[in-house]
């Protein structure tokens, strides 16, 4: 019987290709399951991306430009407005990032243990990641702005003479804010992500570290942080990408100069001058093309840590 089996077992590879279709079948129904989400990223995306770079080159057939040309780079690369707004925007997403990274292992760190009323405290931590960055913009401005209720509270209250004289936090060349705002939405976004992350990690490293004599700060440092590393720069590349591109809450809380790299594209594409879109188009791409970097820098560094 022995022997048989080892038959039966060899001939095993020759009967497999008689399963390939049905492998077929199913790669052909995850690929139909796959076909909406793939049509979107192709037609949506990847498609938008291509006008773009198109319009940056100066193919504007509707206001009869064909010739292709990078004379809208060399206008934007030589414009002093293009680097105020990109230091802008590198400045606010690196504070907002490092900012909501610190806050939101500290608060991973608290959520983590167990007390009375965690359930209470985890659902009021994540209680303001559905609200879109717009509303929370114009709360920003209610509460910060000059003539919003924090100023007035101050004048009522005697500390300064005139609403006015409150510290300028909104409107300013600090992008004070835009910081607040990006900050009070990316903590808890990256908190519940670190979180999970420090669950699915356990405690049984930590236990080890504690009874070898290592204290609380050196299992934090040389057990907790290595292992939770690549869980938190998957958060903080995807706030840093976020409130690198994005325009809306520049747009509303910002200075009008200089503005956030993608402000400035939007005024650009938004002129009355049509010859103004390459131009537009040109600074979009740039956008994109330091985001495509910045993920690629991200994937690496984090496959070093991973092998560490």
């Amino acid at each position: 019987m022995l022997f048989g089996q080892d038959i039966r077992v060899a001939k095993l590879p020759a009967n497999q290709p008689k399963a390939q279709p049905h492998a077929w079948g199913e790669r052909l129904k995850l690929m139909l399951m796959l076909g909406p989400a793939l049509a979107v990223i192709l037609f949506l995306f990847i498609g938008g991306l291509g006008l773009a770079l198109l319009q940056s080159l100066g193919y504007l057939p509707f206001i009869g430009r064909t010739d292709l040309s990078v004379e809208a780079y060399r206008t934007i690369l030589s414009r002093e407005e293009f680097y105020r707004s990109l230091l802008l925007s590198l400045w606010i997403s690196l504070a907002s990032t490092g900012l909501a990274t610190g806050l939101a292992v500290g608060s991973a760190l608290v959520l983590r243990q167990h007390f009375r009323g965690r359930r209470w405290v985890m659902f009021i931590f994540q209680l303001n990641i559905p609200i879109p960055h717009l509303v929370g913009a114009v709360g920003i401005l209610f509460l910060f702005s000059q003539s919003g209720f924090l100023a007035r509270l101050a004048y009522l209250a005697h500390l300064i003479d005139a609403p006015g004289d409150f510290p300028a936090l909104v409107f300013d060349r600090y992008a004070i804010g835009i910081i607040l705002e990006y900050l009070w939405k990316s903590t808890c976004f990256m908190g519940v992500i670190v979180l999970a992350v420090m669950q699915s990690v356990g405690e049984d490293y930590e236990q080890a570290a504690q009874t070898l004599g290592a204290n609380r700060w050196q299992r934090l440092r040389y057990v907790l942080l290595p292992l939770i590393m690549p869980g938190i720069l998957s958060a903080s590349i995807l706030v840093f990408a976020f409130t690198f591109g994005a325009f809306e809450v520049p747009l509303l809380l910002g200075q009008r100069y200089p503005s956030a790299l993608p402000v400035l594209a939007y005024r650009y594409y938004t002129d009355v001058d049509l010859n103004f879109r390459p131009e537009a188009m040109a600074v979009s791409v740039i956008i994109s093309a330091f985001v495509t970097l910045l993920i690629f820098v991200y994937v690496r560094v984090s496959r070093g840590i991973s092998r560490r």
